[in-house]
């Protein structure tokens, strides 16, 4: 018998798509010999690039009157198919020639995202984010940091409302290094996404750090997970860089206003959430005090009793 052909459809953004790989672990796990196309958006290419049994990334662009999807199905119509995972609740996996298909279910309920994009393969309970990355990847990680304990940020996302104020991030970063903080003399890292809206955001921080390492842009996908899998802690606004860190199963801390930590937030073996002091998803970031992430950090890395 050959090897099982998989296309699996995800989504256009970074944080979606993280939160897809879970879903790809357990059918690569069931069927090792697979070989995968991954059909996603271009900003998210680079979460799928070291996946083991991969055969092909296609690129969507989203385009007027959903002509990326006539575009998808000329792409991928003349093979035969042992399964379609659609996670975007298109029409695509009933127009193709497959053994079976997965197709998640469209609108918002209740219950983090993972668990209804695990609802589409009948898993349960829903498999945990991954990332992959290369021992490249993991050498150029390497020569990027400092040696020693790294609290590495991410100041920036692709609204600006999710964003925490840049002086919370400089006075966190006070309280947590200084002598008495939970990471006395550690290294900082600032992470960001490419263009100018990510470096506007992380600016201000960096500003404020002139001894932070500055990262913002200067990576590849697999380049960020590999010196995420690296940080004594991650901090950062509701992003895609804080689902991948989360992914690599290092402590995580994500920072949550307006947006719902329920269905959103990092999921890894040390992850949590800081909410904002108000009415879930839909409080302001400037209602996050700095002592309240202080407090969440503590119990992060805390040590776990045997």
């Amino acid at each position: 018998m050959g090897a099982v052909r998989i296309l699996f459809i995800t989504s256009t953004r970074i944080g979606d798509a993280v939160l897809s790989t879970g879903l790809l672990d357990h059918l690569l796990r069931r069927h090792p010999e697979a070989r995968i196309t991954i059909a996603c958006g271009i900003v998210a290419e680079g979460i799928f690039a070291r996946m083991p049994g991969l055969e092909r990334i296609i690129p969507l662009t989203k385009k007027r009157w959903s002509l990326h999807w006539p575009e998808l199905w000329w792409k991928v119509a003349f093979r035969r198919w042992d399964l379609v995972v659609d996670l975007r609740g298109s029409a695509m996996a009933w127009l193709l020639w497959t053994r079976s298909r997965a197709v998640m279910r469209g609108g918002r309920r209740p219950g983090h995202r993972i668990q209804y994009l695990a609802e589409a393969l009948g898993v349960s309970p829903a498999p945990r984010p991954v990332v992959w990355f290369d021992a490249g990847d993991a050498a150029r990680a390497g020569a990027a940091l400092p040696h020693g304990p790294c609290l590495i940020l991410g100041p920036t996302a692709n609204w600006h409302v999710k964003t925490w104020p840049a002086e919370r991030f400089v006075e966190l970063v006070q309280r947590l290094t200084g002598p008495r903080g939970l990471l006395p003399g550690a290294h900082v890292a600032i992470l960001g996404g490419p263009g100018a809206q990510e470096r506007r955001m992380a600016e201000p921080v960096l500003a404020a750090l002139p001894g932070a390492v500055d990262l913002v842009g200067r990576l590849s996908l697999p380049e960020v997970a590999a010196v995420l899998s690296r940080a004594a802690l991650y901090v950062g606004n509701d992003s895609g860089l804080m689902h991948i860190a989360a992914a690599t199963g290092v402590p995580t801390l994500g920072l949550f206003g307006p947006t719902p930590a329920s269905e959103y937030g990092p999921v890894g073996a040390r992850a949590a959430s800081v909410l904002a002091d108000g009415r879930p998803a839909v409080t302001p970031m400037d209602r996050l005090e700095v002592e309240a992430v202080v407090e969440a950090a503590t119990r992060l890395l805390a040590p776990v009793p045997a």
